[in-house]
């Protein structure tokens, strides 16, 4: 089943609306998708956090669908949040790949041309998704288990806290190798250290100074649960055995659990017979496969760039232009870019290649960057393929579903004219 079912479904029933309704089937869809991740649509996750208020109340999404499958996001009075264009906008494109060609069970929605408009305080009106067939395959998402894993979370501070939290995490690593070969262990199937800095410099403020404390990472797997309990042992006498500056090992000794992969795969819809049962009756329910549309025939939608004249111009940070959110499909995660104003696009379209934005991600990327337009909201839309580490909890990444991926493009400088850098820079 797919979030967007538990609006659709109701929506379909209220209004009498068919199967091959696409049209109608996509709005209920995308209605639903909105709606999902309940307060992100409301100011969780907003680029601009800091004009939402309340987030102690923060008031959960409601929509009021019209029989056409436009509808209004709204939220009840005398909550937090916000309800905007962009607190809309940025959840509309999160999580999904092709805005031209999001695939459902029930219908292929084609978002590119849905508009999403102010219409009264604290009221966004939505309406243009456009809706077809579905393909002939369901997806299936299958896990298992693939060894166990262990995740060690320490503080380092004091002089030197970045190199010597390495230090001590290539010595734990090497140690545990060694005396896995000593007892018969095999190596680790994948190990990950991250070294996640702060600011706090003991009486220096500037930009560049060394950060005196860091939380020092360490995730592996391991086919053997021994092996990784024999790790998460051997971490305890760093602090007396290693470096100085061991402050904290965060929730204590760590503890062992398996590690679950996920894999997918598409199955003729043919092959599956869909059961509903309410209380002791058994429906069947019919699936006609003989008209749906093949998944390899449904189009990629992009559109050309056209020329700009960049001759004077000035830098500014993307999120000064534009509004943006990441989320993960698997193993990929997508950016939703989305213009401020109209006639920042272009030039924000120009600046984000899909080689500018794979160079960007490289630390990250194993894949390939795909972009899409959806004009209907003045947007770009990237996919960036195998980028979180297997996803999930198959990842070791700190990020393993991309949730920050859009706050650091938004850091990345967009060439403007300078009269729009003078206006954004206000």
């Amino acid at each position: 089943c797919v979030d967007s079912a538990v609006v659709l479904g109701p929506l379909m029933y209220e209004f009498d609306w068919k199967y091959n309704e696409y049209d109608k089937l996509a709005a209920g869809s995308l209605a639903g998708h909105i709606i999902e991740c309940g307060a992100q649509c409301t100011g969780g996750n907003f680029t601009d956090w800091h004009l939402v208020n309340n987030f102690d109340n923060m008031g959960f999404p409601i929509i009021e669908v019209e029989s056409d499958g436009s509808f209004i996001v709204t939220k009840p009075k005398g909550t937090g949040g916000i309800i905007s264009f962009g607190s809309v906008a940025e959840q509309f494109l999160y999580e999904i790949g092709n805005p031209g060609s999001y695939l459902l069970p029930d219908v292929t929605c084609d978002f590119t041309n849905v508009l999403i408009e102010e219409v009264d305080h604290e009221k966004v009106l939505v309406k243009g998704a456009k809706g077809y067939a579905p393909t002939n395959t369901y997806k299936v998402s299958a896990t298992y288990l693939h060894g166990y894993r262990i995740t060690i979370a320490t503080i380092i501070c004091g002089i030197n806290a970045p190199k010597k939290a390495q230090v001590n995490a290539d010595a734990i690593i090497k140690k545990t190798k060694r005396i896995f070969s000593e007892n018969g262990f095999e190596d680790y199937l994948d190990s990950n250290i991250s070294i996640v800095g702060t600011e706090t410099t003991y009486g220096d403020n500037s930009s560049n100074a060394e950060p005196r404390e860091v939380l020092l990472r360490i995730v592996a797997t391991h086919k053997q649960k021994d092996a990784l309990i024999l790790l998460s042992r051997e971490i305890a006498q760093a602090s007396t055995g290693m470096t100085p500056g061991f402050a904290n090992m965060l929730g204590g000794r760590p503890s062992v659990s398996p590690s679950i992969r996920l894999f997918s795969f598409l199955l003729p819809k043919d092959q599956i017979s869909t059961i509903v049962q309410i209380n002791d009756k058994q429906y069947e329910v019919e699936t006609n496969t003989s008209k749906l549309n093949h998944i390899d025939s449904i189009p990629i939608v992009s559109r050309p760039s056209g020329k700009l004249d960049i001759s004077n111009t000035e830098k500014v940070a993307l999120i000064k232009l534009a509004y943006a959110r990441s989320g993960d499909k698997g193993d990929h995660a997508n950016i939703g870019v989305i213009a401020r104003k109209i006639e920042y696009l272009p030039y924000i379209r120009n600046a984000l290649s899909k080689e500018t934005v794979a160079k960007y991600f490289a630390h990250i990327l194993k894949g390939d960057v795909e972009r899409w337009d959806v004009p209907g909201i003045n947007a770009l839309n990237f996919l960036l393929k195998n980028s979180l580490g297997g996803g999930g909890m198959a990842s070791l990444n700190v990020d393993p579903q991309g949730k920050a991926y859009a706050q650091q493009l938004l850091d990345i400088m967009i060439p403007v004219p300078s009269r729009i850098a003078e206006e954004v820079n206000k």
